[in-house]
């Protein structure tokens, strides 16, 4: 049985409080030097991680360069806010899907991606998942030596500091990780459901079952842990660098400065254009490497491909197309795009949910302006709100699920491929941040290893065309139809059917162009600069995450993922940027 969660659930850990604090308090404008060891483009899960790693050696110069601006706002760090910041220009790149090319129907689809100091990580919902040891097994089997699931999983440990006291856990490490904060009884009723109807087992650790000696094979129900440190905010990789940038002169942070193009001569590269910063957002300046230093990519699945092309790396004829000359020919970049596909089925129910307790608040905190007033004047938010700052518990602490579920579609799989993501409201629009106005839960089913494979391409403008390419396979496309089979058994189990558990909208055919005209992303793009060996014509990084072909050039994002891991992104993203600081101080 899980372990009941009371208000000392997440006791174990430290404070963070005073780099949430400082995380308000301007970052002085640094007088760039001449030369770094490392400039790092983009301070996201990846960069944020490896800035802080780096920059423990006080000899190591370190610039780290972010396009968007610092993360002084409460729309970061109270959990809840997520809603807020995800489609907010201030905060949000506001990418969108090609609509003929995203395998939907046609639709175009919103994709968030952090612009601001701590990238997705200051956006992103605040889970925490690993990923499964198969996945990690098959990256190795692919020729990326050192990335096995032996090998990763102290990159893990060390990233983190968790209340758990068990041996594949760490402690004291930069990312905060608490356990659920708002345990309900709808949550506990659909927990067992599943794990009833999937024969799966309910555990309070999803990572325990995520080793290759899980007796599960890494299926199972559990609360999500939370990325948020004892005092209830979010930990992102920012929140570290708040921690240590007044006591570490060889870190550099620039905010406002968009990387333009990498400085690239006799196969090296030798630093960065970056246009904004200290200057102004008009202002052009290249900075440089010192001799023997790297220029390390870190902006994602999408940023880290779109800076590589508008740099001349890529395919000859689609630079050509875009009309940029070719510096590198390197054809696997912005190729091999993944992303988890979401079929987000909502159940009405006869008991009390979010969507009747705080959606009038949701719907006034979205709109904004003059409709703060009416929010912040309800008695729920006096209420809730109270609750977050005495407890750290209650809506305002949530994250954007309550409960993970890893289950197998059918019978005798090596692995589990599907994840739901049980939230006990239901939402509309995309992204999906307005609330129903009546009770009802969702189980957000994805495909976890998708065989769909799309692209990113520079466009003579310079924007990024973004084709996903979803359900491309006929694999896909039973798989997307199963899953929401599987939500609707869940949902006949006696616990559900207790509360009056009724699918809303139920299609009059459950088919592929039902799943087509519904599905969403879940925010997970990744693989468009593979890892893998020289002799992988798509590969963009080797096993050390070097470009294939130029020195003092890394990538260190999810966009190096072979294949996308099973679950949310963040983690595993940290996991790799842990490794890649070992890797250039040469202990990995």
């Amino acid at each position: 049985a899980p372990r009941r969660l009371g208000p000392d659930a997440a006791a174990m850990g430290r404070s963070r409080l005073g780099a949430t604090l400082r995380a308000f308090a301007p970052i002085r404008r640094p007088r760039l030097r001449e030369a770094y060891d490392y400039v790092i483009v983009g301070s996201g899960s990846a960069g944020g991680h490896l800035a802080y790693r780096l920059s423990e050696d006080p000899s190591c110069r370190v610039l780290l360069v972010e396009a968007g601006r610092q993360d002084n706002t409460p729309w970061v760090h109270v959990p809840v806010f997520y809603f807020k910041s995800i489609g907010t220009p201030a905060y949000d790149w506001m990418y969108k899907t090609h609509g003929p090319t995203s395998g939907l129907g046609g639709r175009s689809l919103a994709w968030p991606r952090g612009k601001v100091l701590g990238g997705s990580s200051s956006l992103n919902g605040l889970l925490y998942i690993r990923g499964l040891a198969y996945d990690y097994d098959s990256w190795a089997a692919e020729g990326n030596e050192g990335w096995g699931w032996d090998d990763v999983l102290p990159h893990f440990v060390s990233s983190e500091d968790a209340p758990f006291d068990a041996p594949h856990r760490g402690a004291g490490g930069p990312m905060s990780i608490s356990e659920a904060s708002n345990v309900t009884e709808l949550g506990e009723r659909w927990s067992t459901a599943c794990a009833e109807t999937m024969g799966v087992p309910r555990l309070r650790d999803m990572s325990c079952a995520a080793g290759r000696d899980a007796a599960s094979s890494g299926a199972g129900v559990a609360y999500f842990s939370n990325m948020k440190s004892v005092d209830g905010f979010r930990c992102s990789t920012a929140l570290p660098l708040h921690e240590v940038r007044a006591s570490r002169p060889n870190l550099h942070i620039v905010c406002n400065a968009e990387a333009q193009q990498l400085l690239l001569r006799g196969g090296r590269a030798e630093g960065v254009v970056l246009a904004g910063g200290p200057g102004g957002a008009d202002a052009r300046r290249e900075v440089r490497v010192a001799p023997g230093g790297e220029v390390l990519v870190c902006a994602g699945a999408l940023g880290s491909p779109h800076l590589l092309l508008r740099s001349g790396i890529g395919a000859p004829a689609a630079l050509e197309s875009a009309g940029v000359a070719c510096a590198h020919e390197l054809p696997g970049v912005g190729e091999n795009l993944q992303d988890h596909l979401q079929l987000r089925p909502k159940f009405r129910v006869s008991c009390p949910t979010l969507n009747t307790q705080v959606g009038g608040l949701v719907k006034h905190a979205v709109k904004g302006g003059v409709h703060w007033l009416r929010a912040m004047t309800s008695p729920a938010a006096w209420r809730f709100g109270l609750e977050f700052l005495l407890r750290r518990s209650g809506p305002v602490s949530m994250a954007a699920s309550q409960v993970c579920a890893f289950v197998p579609s059918q019978p005798g799989l090596p692995a589990p491929d599907l994840q739901f993501h049980f939230q006990p409201l239901s939402t509309t629009g995309t992204p999906a941040v307005y609330l129903d106005n009546f009770d009802a839960f969702t189980a957000s089913v994805c495909i976890l290893r998708p065989e769909s494979r799309g692209r990113v391409e520079l466009q003579p403008d310079g924007s990024l065309r973004i084709s996903p390419n979803y359900l491309s396979t006929p694999a896909d496309q039973a798989l997307a139809v199963r899953s929401l089979e599987v939500a609707r058994e869940v949902s006949q189990h006696p616990l559900l059917r207790e509360i009056g558990a009724q699918e809303v909208d139920p299609p009059e055919r459950l088919d592929v162009d039902h799943a087509r005209r519904v599905a969403e992303t879940i925010y997970h793009p990744a693989g468009t600069c593979k890892m893998g060996p020289s002799s992988d014509p798509t590969a963009v990084v080797d096993a050390s995450l070097r470009v294939h072909g130029l020195e003092g050039l890394r990538v260190v994002d999810c966009s190096v993922m072979p294949r996308i891991v099973s679950g949310n992104t963040h983690a595993p993203t940290v996991m790799i940027a842990e490794r890649a600081a070992s890797l250039l101080r040469g202990d990995a």
